[in-house]
């Protein structure tokens, strides 16, 4: 049992490591060798047939009154969520996104207060203010600042988060019925339907093969395999062996990882692009995220 805690812990802060280096994977590829929107297309497709291959050896059928429900999951949660994250991140700067998903617990938090009626307590209610002190501070900061930061792509990232959000709160009754990888399988199906009108054209007519190197190849190849299959696989495993605000904690690491890669690539690589998107703005803002989530997650004593 001990084991199975450790491997989940592991296993939560690796999805979490390869989300923060996808957001300089990525943002190294856009715009100039892949349009967002035929990003989001690679990216549904790729991890789409990956969890459609598992699929074919789980025989469970899913009753007609869920599919509405797999249908919004694939809207929220692997469709418009990916177009604005991809979006945003073209727009600003990967700490800036780092920074900005750790507040993804406390968005969840107030959508289980609005849709499933979850109880709020003073101390919840301080770490959501404290929360959102830190996360609205941040996107308004990216208006003024002269750095690589963007109040739109900020924006752009929050949205990401919303809708992410809600994709958990419609996604968790599912969980407790059919095997996650029917759930999953179903979500980023309909999610293709629904990218389609945005990155389909993009990516047959807009996107020039012939300028993909290598790198290119192997980013695709790494926000495919690595940031949607394995990072899912991750974080259910994670969610069956500790609580949901455990895991939702462990988003404290993304900011962490960004400033280290910051730090290894003006070090070791001489490439100082990213260095002043670090500054006492962001970090204070991080501080009030962490600090806010933390507030949101503590068990009430006696409780």
């Amino acid at each position: 049992m001990r084991s199975n805690i450790i491997k989940a812990h592991l296993a939560l802060f690796a999805g979490h490591v390869i989300y923060a280096v996808n957001h300089f994977i990525a943002k190294d590829i856009m715009p100039e060798k892949v349009n967002p929107n035929a990003l989001v297309i690679f990216r549904v497709v790729g991890a789409g047939i990956l969890f459609w291959v598992i699929k074919f050896f789980i025989k469970e059928k899913v009753a007609k009154k869920d599919f509405l429900k797999l249908a919004l999951c694939g809207l929220f949660g692997a469709s418009m969520n990916q177009l604005s994250f991809f979006h945003g991140l073209n727009l600003t700067s990967p700490i800036d996104t780092s920074i900005i998903m750790t507040s993804a617990p406390t968005v969840v938090f107030i959508m289980s207060v609005v849709v499933l009626k979850e109880r709020i307590t003073g101390a919840k209610l301080l770490g959501l203010s404290i929360g959102a002190l830190g996360a609205i501070s941040l996107i308004w900061y990216g208006q003024i600042s002269e750095n690589n930061s963007s109040f739109l792509g900020n924006l752009f990232i929050f949205i990401n988060v919303l809708f992410y959000s809600l994709y958990q709160v419609i996604v968790k009754p599912l969980m407790r019925t059919y095997h996650f990888i029917t759930i999953i399988s179903w979500v980023f199906l309909f999610g293709l339907l629904f990218v389609i009108p945005f990155g389909l054209k993009e990516a047959i007519y807009n996107t020039d093969y012939s300028a993909f190197d290598m790198n290119t190849n192997l980013a695709i190849a790494y926000i495919i395999v690595f940031t949607t299959f394995f990072t899912f696989l991750f974080n259910i495993y994670g969610l069956r062996q500790v609580s949901p605000s455990v895991a939702g904690s462990y988003s404290y690491v993304q900011p962490a990882v960004s400033f280290i890669i910051v730090l290894i690539l003006s070090l070791v690589f001489h490439n100082n692009i990213y260095n002043k998107d670090i500054d006492l703005v962001k970090i204070i803002s991080c501080f009030l995220v962490i600090i806010g989530v933390y507030l949101i997650s503590k068990k009430p004593k006696g409780g």
